[in-house]
């Protein structure tokens, strides 16, 4: 192999040397808390707000090796790495040159895609299974070669169990290859046979949902509320490429594919799901799993320009600070050393990775101590209920003191309801009227984060469906 062939797969190990590196830093961010709980302790076919391969993945790490962060982090590591190689080898089948796929290797390396693999999430790894299903559509349209497509429906498969969100990429796909080419796509009985392994594949988290009510559109109410607004979902969403190098590459390479006879339905497909993410109040995190198409077609693009030398020069400046850019967000430095890194316009510095990932743990000790703070013979038959997941995950995670925490919000509440001989409540989180009108006497123990709910009136079965949330 010639060195300069080298030169993407060295960009993809040396992303996942730093991304191993910074999987070890700096504690639990509090959904990986709640999903090594969901995984370890409560393995199901489906949650509230996700299938089962995250959550999954998470217990597995913890039984194999407990309180290791880079083992729990190690699947998005490698996926972080993976989108990068396949962003270069995007531009080599779109007939990009080796500088062409080093362009986009290294786009999509300082692409929030690979920064928000820090964390092990399904927004983490689901951009890699999009990633990876885009290359193989984009190889299937220059050789046309169907056991791509049928290794499509299989990565699809993968990527359902992550997010229920792929379907919109193949609805979108769909459309566009009959407006614009290749109609044919859709007459290959591969791609249905790869339709099919990913709907079987599937069937027992749906059951899941069907057998508890479908929580799931739920969470997607929950998304909803969420939402920033149109140019907050777009500032957020496109300015995930990275600001100095990666959104005018965006644009461009967006524009090269609508140019594109033969790849125009890629370049409709991203725009066509940019607005419908917006229609439907997506989270603007969605987008990142479209980058790896347009910076592979920038790549190429920019190939074909004879560039006069001082704008080759301003380009490889560009690029330079955004290497330093985003060297300032990768959490690879010592905690002492990334408190003080200097705060950067529009960039998420590690020191924000180190405030994130250290909120569960004297979150836990406090409650411990609240806890251990009541007589024994009261804790005998005293359960720990929060408002949030968040706070319930850290006490499940981290608490030495409390036997387990419940909670009704989100997927807590599929977690179970406390036992019927626990009479006593201690509440973190704020007032609850249900508990009021549940409880006898309602006690402050610590202003506006703990209340002590004695004298339960209604049993468990009852009560336990009025404290859902979401």
């Amino acid at each position: 192999m010639q060195p300069a062939r080298l030169a993407v797969p060295g960009i993809a190990l040396l992303t996942g040397v730093l991304l191993l590196v910074a999987s070890r830093n700096y504690g639990y961010f509090f959904d990986e808390a709640y999903f090594v709980v969901a995984g370890h302790d409560h393995l199901a076919w489906g949650y509230f707000d996700q299938p089962p391969l995250v959550p999954a993945l998470a217990g597995l790490a913890q039984q194999l090796f407990p309180g290791s962060l880079v083992a729990l982090r190690l699947p998005v590591t490698l996926a972080g790495a993976a989108g990068v190689w396949l962003a270069g080898m995007t531009a080599k089948e779109l007939g990009g040159r080796v500088p062409a796929q080093v362009l986009a290797a290294t786009a999509y390396a300082l692409s929030g895609a690979v920064r928000v693999a820090h964390w092990l999430a399904t927004y983490s790894l689901d951009p890699f299974f999009w990633t990876l299903i885009l290359w193989l559509v984009v190889r299937w349209t220059r050789r046309r070669d169907d056991r791509l497509l049928l290794a499509a429906g299989v990565v699809t498969a993968f990527s359902l169990e992550t997010k229920f969100l792929v379907p919109a990429l193949w609805a979108a796909l769909a459309v566009t290859s009959l407006l614009f080419g290749p109609r044919e796509l859709l007459r290959r009985p591969l791609l249905w046979v790869g339709g099919l392994i990913a709907v079987l594949a599937t069937v027992p988290t749906l059951v899941w949902q069907a057998t508890h009510g479908w929580p799931y559109t739920h969470m997607q109410q929950v998304v909803a509320a969420e939402f920033p607004g149109l140019g907050g979902y777009l500032w957020d969403g496109l300015a995930g490429a990275g600001l100095l190098a990666g959104l005018p590459l965006l644009l461009f390479g967006l524009g090269w594919l609508l140019r594109s006879r033969e790849y125009r339905f890629l370049g409709v497909t991203v725009l066509g799901l940019v607005v419908a993410f917006a229609v439907t109040s997506g989270r603007s995190y969605y987008l990142f799993s479209l980058y790896s198409v347009p910076f592979a077609a920038a790549a190429v693009g920019l190939q074909e320009i004879r560039w006069p030398r001082v704008l080759k020069w301003s380009g490889a400046l560009v690029l330079a600070a955004s290497v330093v850019n985003a060297l300032l967000s990768i959490p690879v430095y010592p905690k002492a050393v990334a408190q003080r890194l200097p705060d950067v316009p529009f960039t998420v510095t590690a020191k924000t990775y180190v405030e994130a990932d250290g909120l569960l743990v004297p979150l836990a000790q406090q409650i411990d101590q609240t806890y251990l703070a009541l007589p024994p013979e009261l804790r005998a038959h005293t359960a720990v209920l929060t408002d949030s997941y968040v706070f319930a995950a850290g006490v499940d995670m981290f608490g030495a003191a409390v036997p387990r925490a419940y909670s009704g919000h989100r997927g807590y509440y599929y977690f179970g309801k406390p036992p019927e001989q626990d009479d006593t409540v201690l509440f973190f989180g704020t007032q609850n009227p249900a508990l009021q009108k549940a409880f006898t006497s309602a006690q402050p123990i610590v202003p506006d984060f703990a209340t002590l709910y004695t004298g339960r009136t209604v049993s468990w079965e009852q009560l336990w469906p009025r404290l859902r949330t979401q």
